[in-house]
């Protein structure tokens, strides 16, 4: 389901494109730019609130990370003036830096808002919905 303005639910996915960018390259600075100050993220559980804290948390979790091949696809963005709700699905390949490649398929459900013209998250929950081993 799609619903809002065209431009809107654009600038949105775009977002999703940068956080994914950020992944990739594993740059910290990049992928701080998509969320509000505000923020709350919570993966799989982990809590943290605040975009300096996410920022982070995610520096420490990206550390032992190698390399990282991070694909989203929105499959839902419901816009409603200055404020969304999206779904955004995700396969990843995680290459740790000791230890075995895992690929992990997972689900966002978020909340943003638009800030001085741009959309940032206000709250993104991921859960795994399947997640085995890579050889390699």
């Amino acid at each position: 389901m799609f619903t809002g303005p065209l431009e809107d639910r654009v600038a949105i996915h775009e977002l999703n494109g940068t956080y994914a960018d950020g992944v990739v390259r594993i740059d910290a600075d990049t992928w701080a730019t998509v969320w509000a100050d505000d923020a709350d993220w919570d993966l799989m559980g982990h809590k943290t609130k605040g975009k300096d804290a996410i920022v982070a948390f995610w520096n420490g979790a990206m550390s032992g990370l190698e390399a990282v091949s991070f694909h989203c696809v929105p499959c839902m963005i419901a816009v409603t003036g200055d404020t969304a709700r999206s779904r955004v699905q995700t396969q990843e390949i995680l290459k740790p830096k000791d230890g075995k490649a895992r690929h992990v398929g997972g689900l966002y459900e978020d909340e943003l808002k638009k800030v001085d013209g741009r959309w940032l998250f206000t709250s993104r929950t991921f859960k795994i919905v399947a997640e085995f081993g890579v050889e390699g």
